[in-house]
This record gives structure tokens, sequence and C-alpha cells, in this order.
């Protein structure tokens, strides 16, 4: 086990984040005829994978050091199925520059995790789905390829809509 991967995602981590993603969009599969209408199914999943990014990009706290301590599992998981598994590599796949959250954008994250936690616990019983897609989010949200983007075009559109929520207070 090494701890000090804090922030880092291999192709381990990414595996297990589009592993995730297959099994939403395969139970979610309505058959080729009903596509578009059942798009809207995928809105809760969605949120809760992009949630997962701003959590992988906070700065620390608990909730940046959750987020860590979970692509860090993700991360292991991911590397020894691919390496005892199937014998492939693992290497780091983190993109080479990271955006971190302005002030207003952390204070987006608090208010998103009080939904989010609202959303979980409305039912009373807690979303499985919610958890996986949080998951998803944060071993997605480092990579340097195309899932990565989303966290990489995220970062600013968070910072700015929370820096202008606060100014407006």
């Amino acid at each position: 086990m090494n701890f000090s991967t804090y922030g880092i995602v291999s192709l381990g981590g990414v595996t297990v984040g589009l592993s995730l993603l297959g099994w939403e969009i395969a139970r979610w599969w309505p058959g080729r005829k009903r596509v578009a209408k059942q798009l809207v199914r995928l809105v809760p999943f969605t949120l809760a994978a992009l949630y997962g990014m701003l959590l992988v990009l906070s700065a620390g706290g608990l909730l940046g050091l959750g987020a860590d301590w979970s692509l860090w599992g993700a991360s292991e998981l991911g590397d020894a199925v691919l390496e005892y598994g199937i014998g492939s590599d693992a290497p780091n796949v983190t993109r080479s520059s990271n955006l971190v959250l302005t002030p207003g954008g952390h204070a987006f994250v608090i208010v998103a995790t009080g939904v989010l936690i609202a959303v979980w616990t409305r039912r009373g019983g807690f979303r499985w789905d919610l958890a996986r897609a949080v998951l998803c989010g944060i071993t997605l949200g480092l990579s340097s390829g195309v899932a990565g983007i989303a966290g990489y075009v995220l970062s600013p559109v968070v910072s700015t809509a929370g820096d202008v929520i606060v100014g407006l207070l």
C-alpha cells in the first residue's frame, strides 16, 4: 500500500471509473428506439459524477481527503485487477495541470454536498446508484484523457458560479 499517491490516478483507477460508467449505461439502456426519451433517467448519475469530479478538485478538508482516499482505493483496486488479473501495467494517467477551486467554488461544493445528502436520505434509504456515480466522477476527474476534460471544464465554471454567488451576498 502506497499512501503517498493521493491526487494521482492510475490506469487502474480510470478503469474502475469507466467500469462504473459502463455498469450504469448497461443498466439504463432502454433499447435503440427509446434512447432519446429515456436520457432524462441518466441526469441523477451525471450530476452525482460531476459532484465527484468537484470533490477530487477540492484542495483539502474532510471532503477532499475522502475523495483522495476513494481515488487511492479505486486506483489500487484497479491496478491489482490489471496487474494480477490480466498481466497489464497500470501507468499514471493524471493530467499534467490540475485546477484548484476558488473559495467560491469550494462554497459551491459545500452547497452541492448538502443537496446530495438531502437526495440520499430523502426516502429513508441510501442510494447506491449515486454513490457509484460519485466514485465514477472521483476516478475520472483527474485523468488526462477525454474523461478528464469534464473536470477541466467544470472547475472554472463552478469557481466562477460560486464567486458570483458569494459576490452577490
